[in-house]
């Protein structure tokens, strides 16, 4: 999995955007027959999917990140839920095009949102610098047993069958030649 560095360089906010940009298309619409409340309130779900993406981006513990995307997820659907519910509005069929790449975006964030969710919620690292104990404890046996692997290696006498291994030599300090 790529590290992004930048909250913009993530595929779910780049998606999320675009969720956003597609609401402004359909929101300018001059003869569209939406209320101002619905209006406002599509801008701002809308809006909010990617703001939250950003803000549990920059935070620093991998429970806020959660906090943050399970916003945005819902923030998407209830982008859904409003296009469901002028979906079959009679006089909205002329926009049935742009409620259906709404729809579809908004589909597109909550799914990418889950399976991000899902994957930091199944991982061992519960944070930049945090490690669960189970995974502090594996690594830290891992260490000791590469330590006593070059200990080992290093102490062998000559007559040792792995004395003169490439390994056995490299965990001396000697020349390795190939």
């Amino acid at each position: 999995m790529p590290k992004y560095q930048q909250f913009e360089d993530l595929p779910v906010w780049q998606e999320a955007a675009r969720l956003y940009h597609s609401v402004l298309d359909f929101l300018e619409e001059r003869s569209l027959a939406v209320s101002p409340g619905f209006r406002s309130q599509l801008d701002r779900a809308a809006l909010s999917v990617s703001n939250n993406i950003a803000e549990g981006f920059e935070r620093v513990s991998t429970n806020e990140l959660i906090s943050f995307l399970a916003i945005a997820r819902g923030s998407a659907g209830e982008v859904r839920s409003m296009m469901g519910v002028i979906g079959s509005r009679p006089e909205l069929k002329p926009q049935a095009r742009h409620l259906s790449v709404i729809r579809s975006r908004a589909q597109s964030c909550s799914r990418q949102l889950n399976s991000w969710i899902s994957s930091i919620e199944e991982s061992p690292v519960q944070g930049k610098r945090h490690l669960t104990p189970q995974t502090r404890q594996a690594r830290e046996a891992s260490n000791a047993a590469q330590k006593f692997r070059l200990n080992f290696l290093r102490n062998l006498k000559m007559n040792h069958p792995l004395y003169n291994t490439a390994e056995a030599r490299a965990a001396r300090g000697e020349a390795i030649d190939e």
